[in-house]
């Protein structure tokens, strides 16, 4: 994304969807990635994303996590206020993503 400033629509989608798949693989098993952002995201031989960076990935053992981590540029509002977060704050991170893979 660095090189070419934004992504055609159709190429936003196809990764976004990848990314999507990505989230709700470890959302499944109650790990929360809490880091998504772009420098975290590797293409794979066949162009495919991975994730990468696992630093502040957590296993939920209970509802909410209240610790304050993450890019902050793609910090969901719960996560800033130290109200508790979880999965959700993944997905704010994904619109963030998106946004920034369409307009640059």
């Amino acid at each position: 994304m660095r090189e070419v400033g934004r992504l055609s629509v159709s190429a936003a989608v196809f990764y976004a969807a990848e990314v999507a798949l990505a989230l709700r693989y470890l959302h499944s098993r109650q790990i929360v990635y809490r880091d998504l952002k772009p420098e975290n995201l590797i293409l794979d031989h066949l162009g495919h994303v991975k994730l990468s960076d696992f630093g502040f990935a957590k296993k939920l053992q209970k509802c909410l996590t209240f610790t304050l981590c993450g890019t902050p540029e793609y910090l969901a509002p719960e996560v800033i206020l130290c109200t508790g977060h979880n999965r959700s704050a993944d997905w704010w991170a994904m619109g963030v993503l998106i946004y920034e893979m369409v307009v640059g």
